[in-house]
């Protein structure tokens, strides 16, 4: 099946639930075309930098409901730096409950990037083999937030 068809299943599927909810089971989500984003309506990268359950709960909610919003007419980003790089780890050094470990897969599954601090993993001693596969590594989170910035994308922190 198509990343395009994927992704148009989730989002018919999220319409119907009322909010964005787990896909059973931890299978890790395939990389998504990167070429189906080359000129998209919109972009936005999220900052997320905290480890705290609620906090990871309402960003991934916002990124989802941009999801059903715009559907194939938006490039998301999620750049994980500090605390927030462990949702990408494959063995989190902090406390990441399994529903957000779902979320962020099925998120990837349909087209949202996740980009991984690569300072805040040399801090922690990780390295590409520590990450989920889908995770895309950046040098630096911050320049990454920039970069992204000044090709158009708008900036959302919590």
């Amino acid at each position: 099946m198509k990343p395009n068809s994927r992704r148009r299943q989730l989002l018919q599927w999220l319409g119907a639930s009322s909010g964005l909810a787990a896909i059973s089971g931890s299978a890790q989500a395939e990389p998504v075309d990167r070429d189906l984003f080359d000129d998209p309506v919109h972009k936005l990268v999220y900052q997320f930098n905290k480890a705290d359950p609620e906090y990871m709960e309402h960003v991934l909610f916002s990124v989802g409901a941009m999801l059903r919003k715009y559907g194939d007419e938006a490039h998301l980003v999620v750049t994980a730096i500090g605390p927030g790089l462990h949702i990408l780890a494959k063995k989190p050094g902090r406390p990441i409950p399994d529903i957000i470990r779902q979320r962020v897969s099925s998120l990837a599954a349909y087209g949202v990037s996740f980009h991984a601090c690569g300072n805040t993993m040399k801090s922690l001693g990780w390295n590409k083999d520590d990450m989920l596969e889908f995770a895309e590594i950046v040098e630096i989170g911050a320049d990454d937030l920039m970069l992204l910035q000044e090709q158009g994308y708008s900036y959302i922190s919590w």
